[in-house]
């Protein structure tokens, strides 16, 4: 099984925090609280979002982190981008053998296969916005309510 990391998890969380409370910044730790996780982890995470151009932070007593662009702009796809290096799918680790027909012929192969999987990967994360997975939120949220009067 091929594994993304976690950190497109997180770096989509934080972003969807920063979207459902855009009225005010919220603090590495108010993230963290959210994800269980550490605010370290989380800090390193928003660093790379910053860097993309996602988000932006203020320094000082009422100092947070805020989106830089409206969330409906802001694609899970973008969010990946931002915080994953290189391919989804790993290739050879060095060339295969020339003298296997199979050595000879693989790298290519799969190259254009995994090319098209990431091509698919792409396409589906960029038509889902962040805004998108507020509004997905505050439903549930409306629905747990209602079933809990």
């Amino acid at each position: 099984m091929v594994s993304v990391s976690s950190r497109s998890a997180v770096a989509i969380h934080a972003l969807t925090m920063l979207a459902r409370w855009r009225d005010h910044s919220l603090t590495s730790a108010e993230i963290a609280e959210s994800l269980a996780s550490n605010p370290v982890l989380v800090r390193r995470i928003l660093g790379s979002l910053r860097a993309a151009g996602l988000v932006w932070s203020t320094e000082g007593r009422n100092g947070g982190w805020s989106l830089a662009r409206p969330a409906r702009e802001i694609s899970l796809y973008d969010a990946y981008a931002a915080v994953e290096a290189g391919p989804v799918l790993s290739r050879h680790p060095h060339p295969p053998s020339a003298e296997c027909e199979v050595g000879r012929n693989m790298q290519r192969l799969l190259e254009v296969e995994f090319r098209e999987a990431e091509r698919a990967m792409e396409e589906r994360l960029g038509r889902t916005t962040i805004a998108h997975l507020v509004q997905q939120v505050l439903a549930s949220e409306r629905e747990l309510a209602q079933r809990n009067h």
